[in-house]
């Protein structure tokens, strides 16, 4: 496989393990057995492995847009969608954390993934337009 494809197969894996993360935090904040710090934990979920996955992504596309990959594409779209599941639950357990722990990160951030996550698949689905590949030039290879 291509370095696209890899960094393309890292951003699903990033974007669901956000998912995993957000959700594991709002299921333990239903009913917390010790005292947390809900906001700074969100905030680290979000730079360990929400904008990476984003930055992932970007870069997978910037690599594979000059001649299109089906494959890439999927993984893409796949990670748009995993984000987009996971921050609708995420939003629907926000109502039943207890109020001393709903912190504006905590309520904002599902939010904002799931306006993210529209363009990721979008940006996703235009690597499945298929283009020829370059001709290399071997002009430096004499």
């Amino acid at each position: 496989m291509a370095v696209e494809k890899w960094v393309a197969a890292a951003s699903l894996g990033m974007f669901v393990l956000f998912a995993a993360e957000m959700i594991s935090i709002a299921h333990f904040l239903k009913n917390p057995s010790y005292d947390v710090d809900p906001s700074s934990m969100v905030r680290e979920f979000i730079s360990i492995s929400g904008a990476p996955a984003l930055i992932l992504a970007g870069s997978s596309f910037l690599l594979a847009r000059r001649y299109g990959s089906i494959l890439c594409g999927s993984l893409i779209v796949a990670g748009g969608v995993a984000t987009l599941i996971g921050m609708n639950y995420v939003n629907t357990l926000v109502p039943q954390i207890a109020p001393a722990y709903l912190v504006e990160e905590l309520s904002i951030t599902p939010t904002l993934f799931m306006v993210v996550s529209v363009p990721v698949m979008i940006v996703g689905g235009l690597l499945f337009r298929l283009k020829p590949r370059p001709k290399r030039d071997y002009f430096f290879d004499r």
